[in-house]
């Protein structure tokens, strides 16, 4: 998740991408078009393993646009696939 959230802060989409489960990774993102979002910090809240290859993270992301504080707080579903987990969706919390 921490890679992920910092994919995120670096523009990697090529990374967010190649750690995205395959059933659920959309074709491209296009965060280079987005320059007006700063994040600015990630809480991790809760971790739980559910069984040996499937996981949650609910976390809040801070961050602003244009200059607006939002925050984003989401329970994520991670899966793991040949000993790499991916990340496979979401649950917004608000």
């Amino acid at each position: 998740m921490r890679s992920r959230y910092s994919a995120y802060v670096l523009g990697l989409e090529n990374y967010l991408l190649q750690t995205w489960h395959p059933d659920t990774r959309p074709n491209r993102l296009s965060l280079t078009d987005d320059v007006s979002t700063k994040w600015l910090e990630l809480q991790i809240k809760r971790t739980e393993n559910i069984d040996a290859n499937n996981s949650i993270v609910e976390f809040i992301a801070c961050y602003k646009i244009s200059g607006k504080a939002e925050k984003l707080h989401e329970v994520s579903r991670f899966q793991k696939i040949d000993q790499q987990w991916y990340y496979l969706d979401d649950q917004f919390s608000n």
